[in-house]
């Protein structure tokens, strides 16, 4: 295969420069820049090595410009670029398995690097296109919540954290050969972000056979349990699962969800009973008066933190 194309193609152009070189055209010092490729979750590189192109010395340089500028504090710079490392190394690993399944899955594309070549000319840009038409339509969902509430402060807010875990998952991966066990996530993973979706939440992260949301409204939080919860009892492919909500104030930074309430969130789930959401005081009282929910309290537990956790059983009025 013709890998300095390929690679052109998918660098923006060719390595040309050290990382000297590029922090010299850049105008930011060598110590900031290495600091930078360190956090955006590159290796680090000796003084000699010719690994750089013109759009990594476009990339330093408008970094710069934002710190320069006063968009974005200095203390941020490295949080902001090693959570776009990490997120969008996540999406470059699935899209070049995607790729690859492509095309090994089709003998005649395997055997001609030519048209694999220009099978990833063609797609790059559309890839692109997807990928900033789904950030700039989750900008503008972010941008009016907050706008919505412009005196709430956007790290710190009350919110609705929510656990939902696939029971026996570890028994699961012994049972499964890697390809079941592969469409049984997916299964999963495509359920929750549709039932997360339809009921206003969103997804903070996948974790394996479990899945992290907040949702702003106590009713829409439940729903998404229940619902899936519900769903995933109806569908003979899928294991049964347990959830655990929290209410209150949470801390939200560079995508993901910190705090006590998040913490109380997975404990509660932690000692659910397969099939059941187990929800916190705070959230069973903005229920209890709400139509369609039913609240049941149950004994204290003792869990990892907490010696006298309160939990009330969540059910459908």
């Amino acid at each position: 295969m013709d890998s300095e194309r390929l690679e052109s193609i998918l660098l923006g152009g060719k390595r040309r420069y050290t990382r000297l070189e590029v922090a010299d055209k850049a105008g930011v010092p060598i110590e900031r820049a290495t600091r930078l490729w360190r956090a955006l979750g590159f290796a680090t590189v000796g003084d000699d090595e010719v690994v750089f192109t013109d759009a990594d010395i476009d990339a330093v340089r408008t970094a710069d410009q934002l710190i320069s500028s006063g968009l974005l504090d200095q203390g941020l710079e490295a949080p902001v670029a090693r959570t776009l490392g990490l997120h969008l190394s996540r999406l470059a690993e699935w899209q070049v398995r995607m790729l690859w399944t492509l095309i090994t899955e089709n003998e005649g594309l395997g055997r001609d690097d030519a048209q694999i070549v220009t099978l990833v000319e063609r797609l790059l840009p559309e890839l692109q296109r997807v990928q900033d038409f789904v950030w700039r339509r989750h900008l503008a969902a972010f941008a009016g919540r907050a706008l919505a509430s412009p005196e709430e402060d956007l790290e710190a807010r009350t919110e609705v954290v929510g656990f939902v875990d696939m029971v026996g998952y570890t028994r699961l991966t012994r049972r499964l050969a890697e390809s079941e066990l592969s469409a049984v996530l997916e299964s999963f993973e495509l359920l929750a972000t549709e039932v997360i979706a339809d009921h206003h939440g969103r997804v903070v992260k996948m974790i394996g056979d479990e899945v992290l949301f907040v949702a702003d409204a106590p009713a829409d939080a439940a729903g998404i349990a229940l619902t899936l919860t519900e769903r995933t009892a109806a569908d003979a492919e899928l294991p049964e699962v347990r959830a655990g909500l929290a209410a209150g104030r949470i801390l939200s930074r560079f995508g993901d969800v910190y705090g006590s309430v998040v913490n109380v969130a997975a404990r509660l789930t932690s000692v659910a009973r397969p099939g059941t959401v187990l929800i916190d005081r705070e959230l069973a009282g903005e229920l209890a008066d709400l139509p369609g929910f039913a609240v049941r309290s149950r004994r204290p537990v003792t869990v990892r933190g907490y010696t006298r956790l309160h939990p009330y059983v969540l059910r459908r009025g």
